[in-house]
């Protein structure tokens, strides 16, 4: 019997299989002598030990598509990540960081702006002007006023979409619009372990239609790019790429080099100097981390 994991804790995996239900499994020995641990978003085998009690064992975790490390999460077909476009203010080193982390797993990504019914015209224009450089799919919504919540239903069926954003944002209104009759009772698990409800927040999958989850990701708020070479943020701007080719230096990383086609790019106002700034700060940051 195949499903999916959907949420993890204290060693047991909690295993949606579409028309069967919710089975509470533990992992298999071999797995951690292969040192392979059960990930969020894993599509897997298990065998039934009481179908009564809906328990099970996980046998064999089937192919993965991506991963990510923070938080453990795999089989990603994209993520949503919602700022505020007023109240509060867009963090755009956090939002780049962000497109980085994703860029560099080959996640597509959403960019949702939520509380467009508090935002004044200017205001949403920037962000405009900001991302459509870069070519990511935008949509501004009202979780107030239930304004473009249909929209993105649209956007997530059929896939497994990571939620993620910064506090404040109205993440969770979104997301309580987006499932208010979840097909997959996430206070289940709760209920088998009474401790359920006092651990810390993991991250967990919600279906909410045949084949559409969504994962509220907590551990999407700080993002850390240690793992990153300083040379590789360029590849992540998405915008730099048209220009690379025409840069005098192969290797040019756009800040000092002459004849620099992305510095070029930046003047003629092709490049946002906002997406700019932030790609010097993260190549920055990385090279004086490496040197101590």
């Amino acid at each position: 019997m195949q499903g999916k994991i959907v949420k993890g804790i204290a060693g047991f995996y909690y295993v949606d299989v579409v028309e069967s239900g919710l089975y509470e499994c533990k992992a298999k020995g071999i797995f951690r002598k292969e040192k392979l641990k059960p990930l969020v978003g894993d599509w897997v085998e298990i065998t039934v030990l009481d179908e009564a009690k809906k328990s099970g064992n996980i046998v064999e975790i089937l192919e993965r598509k991506n991963e990510l490390i923070r938080p453990a999460v795999s089989n990603i077909d994209q993520a949503l990540v919602v700022f505020a476009v007023t109240k509060p203010k867009p963090h755009f080193n956090l939002l780049d960081r962000f497109l980085v982390m994703m860029e560099s797993r080959g996640i597509p990504v959403i960019l949702c702006f939520n509380k467009k019914d508090i935002a004044t015209e200017q205001e949403i224009q920037k962000l405009q002007e900001i991302y459509e450089t870069c070519d990511y799919q935008m949509i501004f919504t009202s979780a107030f006023q239930k304004e473009n919540v249909e929209e993105v239903k649209k956007l997530l069926r059929g896939k497994t979409t990571a939620i993620a954003g910064p506090s404040g944002v109205g993440k969770s209104s979104l997301i309580n619009l987006l499932q208010p009759e979840a097909c997959m009772e996430t206070g289940s698990i709760s209920e088998k372990i009474e401790r359920g409800k006092h651990t810390t927040r993991h991250s967990e999958l919600i279906r909410i239609d045949t084949d559409t989850y969504i994962m509220d990701t907590p551990g999407f708020s700080s993002l850390y790019i240690n793992a990153f070479e300083k040379e590789e943020f360029k590849y992540y701007f998405r915008e730099f790429a048209p220009y690379e080719v025409q840069c005098k230096f192969i290797g040019c990383d756009h800040i000092h080099e002459p004849g620099c086609a992305v510095k070029q790019a930046l003047e003629e106002g092709k490049i946002h100097p906002s997406r700019y700034q932030n790609y010097l700060e993260m190549y920055e940051e990385q090279k004086e981390k490496r040197r101590y």
